[in-house]
Order: C-alpha cells, then sequence, then structure tokens
C-alpha cells in the first residue's frame, strides 16, 4: 500500500497493524497535511462482517470530541478499499514508554487521569472501548495522551440496575472480544460488558505504569485466564502511595460491583491523588455528586505551578531542579526503615520550601530505593533533573549519623558530601541545616521568608517524632490494617504532644485513604477536615495540610496563593 493513492490520500508509511486495520501515515493532498489511514486487512475485504464492524468504529470515533480522543474527519471508498482517515498523532504508544521498572508516580496518575477523562467522555455518549490497553493508548510529544482504537466499541445505552444492552450486536451473543490481558473477569467469563468492564483494563494500564509490568501473568492462555478470574493481582512496589495503591486495587477487584461505579468516579479519585491538574477541568456538572472533590480540585489548581514533563535544565552547570533518593538504613535494624524514609520525607519537605527549586515529589523517588538502583546520570534524566542528593542514616539510641551528598548530574560530579552527628532530638534542626547547605552549594536563590521558613520549628520530643515517622511509614502501605496502626501511632503522639501539628496532619492524610478506598466518605472526611484545620492552627505553613479542605479551611478574606507554601514537584 505505501505510494499508493486513496483518493486524495497518498500513503507515506505504515505505522501499525491488527486484526482491525492496518494504519498508515498519509498525505492528504488537499488540506496539506499528514493523517492516519486505517484500512481494511487485505484479507478481510471480502467479509461483509469485518466491513461492518470497521464502519461501525467510525461511526463510535465521529459521535465523539475530546482532546483525549483520536479525532475522525471521514470514512471513504474507492476501489473497493473502505478506509477511516484520522488524525495523525505524534508520539509512542504508551507501552513503549513505560520503563522496566515503572513510571514516575505523577507521570502514572497524570496519564491514568487523562484516560479517565476520555472513557467518561465515551462512556456518555453510549460506547464501550471494550479493547482499553496501554498499545491503545499514544502519548504525544507534549505529554498529553490519545486514546487509540474503536474498533470493538460497543454501542450501548442504560438499563435496570447500571446494566447495558446492545443496541446492534454485530457479535456473537455471549462472544470474547478484546486482548485477554486487559480482560474483565465479567468478560471472560461471557457476560456483557460495561462501563466497569473498561475501568478494569485502565486498572490493568495504571498498574503496569506504576509497577512496569502487567498484574496477571500465565505461560498459556488458559493460565492467564486462570489467573485474572482467581489469583490476586500482583504486589505493587512498596514505595507506591497507599493513595495510589488503593486506587490500583478498586479498580481490579474481581467483583465488577466492588470497583467504580463511573470513569467520572475514578477520574475524581485520581486527580484527588495527582500532584496537580493534568487535563483541561471537566464540566462543573461531573462534580456536583462529590463536593468534596471540588475542594479537591482547587487545591491542584492552587498549588500546582503547571505539568512538566523530565526535562534537562537549559543551561549548563545551572541548578534548578534535583532530586531527593531515598536515603539507605545502615542501622542494619529493618525496624528503622521508618527512620529513614522519614529522613527522605522531611529534606524533601525543607527544600520544597524555595519557590526556586524545583524538587521532585517523595512518591517518585521511592521507587529508587534499594541497592539495585539504576546509574545516577540515568536516575536523573529519567527525573528530569539538574541534580540528585543521596544519603544515609544510621540510629544507635538517642544518637543518630547522617551523611548526605550533592551530585550534579552531567558528568556525575560530586558538590558537597557532609555527615553529621547528633543527638535524636535535633534531628529536625539537622534536616533544616542540610537544606539550608544544599541550596547554599548550588546558588540558588532563597528569599528572607524562605530563609526564616527553613530556620523555624521547636524542640521536638524524639519519641513523638519516631511515632509520627512510624505512623507515616504504616500509612504509605495502604492496606487497611495498615491503616488503622498508623492512626494509632499518631493518636500516641498526639497522646505526648497536642500542639505537633504533624501529627495531626497524619491523622487527616490516613482520614482521607480510608475515604478513598475503605470507608465511606460522609462517614470519615468530616474527621479529615477537623485533623488538617487543627494541623493548620497549630503550623499554617504545614503544605499537607492544606490538601485535605482548602475550601473550608481557608480564613475569610485569604487566598490559595497566600496561604499555600512551595511545595515538591
Amino acid at each position: 500500500m505505501v505510494g499508493r493513492t486513496l483518493d486524495h490520500y497518498r500513503i507515506l508509511e505504515q505505522l501499525g497493524a491488527g486484526g482491525m486495520g492496518i494504519v498508515y501515515r498519509a498525505r492528504d493532498e488537499k488540506l496539506k497535511r499528514d493523517v492516519a489511514l486505517k484500512v481494511l486487512p487485505s484479507g478481510t475485504l471480502a467479509d461483509e462482517g469485518a466491513r461492518k464492524r470497521f464502519r461501525r468504529e467510525a461511526l463510535a470515533l465521529s459521535q465523539l470530541n475530546h482532546p483525549n480522543i483520536c479525532t475522525i474527519y471521514e470514512i471513504g471508498e474507492t476501489d473497493g478499499q473502505t478506509y477511516i482517515v484520522m488524525e495523525y498523532v505524534e508520539g509512542k504508544p504508551l507501552s513503549a514508554s513505560i520503563p522496566s521498572g515503572g513510571l514516575a508516580i505523577e507521570i502514572a496518575i497524570r496519564h491514568g487521569a487523562q484516560i479517565a477523562d476520555a472513557l467518561s467522555h465515551a462512556h456518555e455518549q453510549g460506547l464501550l472501548h471494550r479493547d482499553l490497553k496501554s498499545s491503545n493508548v499514544m502519548v504525544t510529544r507534549q505529554g498529553r495522551i490519545k486514546l487509540l482504537d474503536f474498533g470493538l466499541a460497543k454501542q450501548v445505552v442504560p438499563g435496570p440496575m447500571e446494566e447495558t444492552r446492545t443496541e446492534d450486536e454485530l457479535t456473537e451473543k455471549g462472544a470474547v472480544v478484546g486482548t485477554l490481558a486487559y480482560m474483565a473477569p465479567e468478560t471472560l467469563r461471557g457476560e456483557p460488558a460495561d462501563a466497569r468492564s473498561d475501568l478494569w483494563g485502565l486498572g490493568v494500564i495504571l498498574h503496569e505504569m506504576v509497577a512496569g509490568a502487567r498484574p496477571f501473568h500465565g505461560k498459556t492462555s488458559y493460565a492467564l485466564t486462570s489467573a485474572i478470574l482467581r489469583e490476586p493481582a500482583a504486589a505493587l512496589p512498596e514505595a507506591t502511595p497507599a493513595w495510589v495503591r488503593g486506587i490500583v486495587q478498586k479498580c481490579l477487584a474481581k467483583d465488577a460491583g466492588q470497583r467504580y461505579q463511573t470513569a467520572v468516579e475514578l477520574r475524581a479519585a485520581l486527580e484527588t491523588v495527582s500532584p496537580g491538574p493534568s487535563v483541561a477541568p471537566a464540566p462543573a456538572k461531573r462534580f456536583a455528586y462529590r463536593w468534596w472533590i471540588v475542594a479537591a480540585a482547587v487545591i491542584a489548581l492552587a498549588v500546582w505551578q503547571g505539568s512538566r514533563l523530565p526535562r534537562w535544565s537549559a543551561a549548563p552547570g545551572r541548578i534548578e531542579s534535583v532530586a531527593v533518593l531515598p536515603f539507605d538504613n545502615l542501622s542494619k535494624d529493618p525496624d528503622q526503615e521508618f527512620f529513614a524514609k522519614g529522613m527522605t520525607e522531611q529534606l524533601i519537605t525543607d527544600l520544597s520550601k524555595i519557590r526556586a527549586l524545583r524538587v521532585i515529589s517523595r512518591t517518585s523517588v521511592m521507587r529508587y530505593q534499594g541497592a539495585h538502583k539504576p546509574p545516577l546520570p540515568q536516575i536523573a534524566s529519567e527525573l528530569g533533573v539538574d541534580a540528585i542528593v543521596e544519603g544515609s542514616v544510621m540510629r544507635s539510641g538517642d544518637k543518630v549519623r547522617i551523611t548526605a551528598q550533592l551530585i550534579q548530574a552531567r558528568g556525575d560530579q560530586h558538590l558537597w558530601a557532609e555527615s553529621y552527628d547528633r543527638d535524636l532530638s535535633e534531628v529536625l534542626g539537622l534536616q533544616r541545616e542540610v537544606a539550608r547547605t544544599i541550596a547554599s552549594e548550588i546558588r540558588i536563590s532563597v528569599t528572607p521568608q524562605e530563609q526564616a521558613l527553613m530556620s523555624a520549628g521547636r524542640r521536638v520530643d524524639p519519641e513523638v517524632h519516631q511515632l509520627v515517622l512510624r505512623g507515616r511509614y504504616y500509612a504509605d502501605k495502604g492496606t487497611e490494617d495498615d491503616c488503622k496502626k498508623a492512626l494509632d501511632y499518631f493518636e500516641q503522639a498526639i497522646a505526648r504532644d497536642p500542639n505537633y501539628a504533624p501529627a495531626h496532619s497524619g491523622v487527616a492524610l490516613v482520614y482521607r485513604s480510608l475515604a478513598t478506598v475503605y470507608l465511606p466518605p460522609r462517614e470519615v472526611m468530616p474527621k479529615a477536615k477537623a485533623a488538617a484545620e487543627k494541623a493548620l492552627r497549630l503550623d499554617e505553613t504545614l503544605a499537607e495540610a492544606w490538601t485535605i479542605f482548602p475550601l473550608a479551611i481557608f480564613p475569610a478574606g485569604r487566598t490559595t496563593t497566600q496561604r499555600i507554601p512551595a511545595r515538591a514537584a
């Protein structure tokens, strides 16, 4: 086909092929633009069923108008060849964009929210995708998601009890369609698909983006089918945030009734944990039934300074972005792992107070924990930063030794290194000292206000500090039991020091995590609000507390930009 002309479309190269058609890049000689041209495989030209399905895809796509769905221009037929003319998307498939260790968490969540938004639009038009997989998702050069290939899309109308029924059945009743590794259990059982079946497919993609591998495996089709129907999903990386873990688990519930019931609901959950807005805001009517989602959307818009994909700094030698890798636990005591994680989080928090410095969030760097991480220049390239901070923690009784070093990504050049020996009660002050030293070494501009924030802080009871770190450690694990353990640690900390703001903030975060997956939001979100308000009354610079209920806790007459401190990217 390459070199041929169909009507006024000159075929330039083949882009891909599948059972539902072959896709070419072609030149529209009339409008002088490149397009994607999808034609039926030569072996199916005489198959009327295939031709009907092909036309149905064109009809399905023609009803959709969304920035995250590939646009259809026209359907045509010439010389007995039926073709669909679509938007040509420059980029690469999501399946080819996921490294072996998975994507950075904020990128995975951003992609997931865009896919969910595209699905919500399709479902509102009465269309199911039925073949959602990472190879049918394109990532443009600008980082925008484009959903492709509605070749197995099915037109449905709502039925009783949120069921669906087919308006125009073009496949044999009960036939299984789609790609096996992404099929929902009910689809494999031959039951009718509905919107929740597409959400299962998105759950598989989310798992794939976070872990770098799909959740179910089998050497044969039978083994893979059995795994999807009966076995739990493979574990996500230990560093996966609790809320993200809960969202993926809910998407992959075997019982469709236990999943998110609509794509709007799933998108709302993803945007609640997202570090920033990834797509244009949805119409207000989509959020009317979730009053607390509005608050989360506002804080995301207020805090995030714009979505940024990984990139190198334009000026050689200049450091404008940094990633703090998980500190190594040299205590030879696994029970002290919480302490090393706490050190990493606090240093990220302190550096994030400098607005001129872009700091990668803890959710993205935690995947580099352990001895087998890639070389530092590779990590810096994957995260798009100019410099890396790494270090270690060794604790013995009430003494702690912290070693930290700053490495410039290009050339793997060591800029600074230092070791500190302190009493446990001085550890928070030490963390701020390390942050100030790093800011000085990279010669980043620090305002007097930021300097004051990095120097502020009161002496903390070491036991209270440890209780809070243990609480954060269990909260990150994400199961309902771990969340309850975390809550117990935070409450113990509050009992010892009622005025320690991070303990109240921890309580708020646990309740929000429980509301995301395990408990009714109306039951626990008021508790999250109360705890967040308490934390901010004690320390209004505590960034994480602002993310719980921003609309409810802003004092009258104060705007979000006036109140919210700088934060990690």
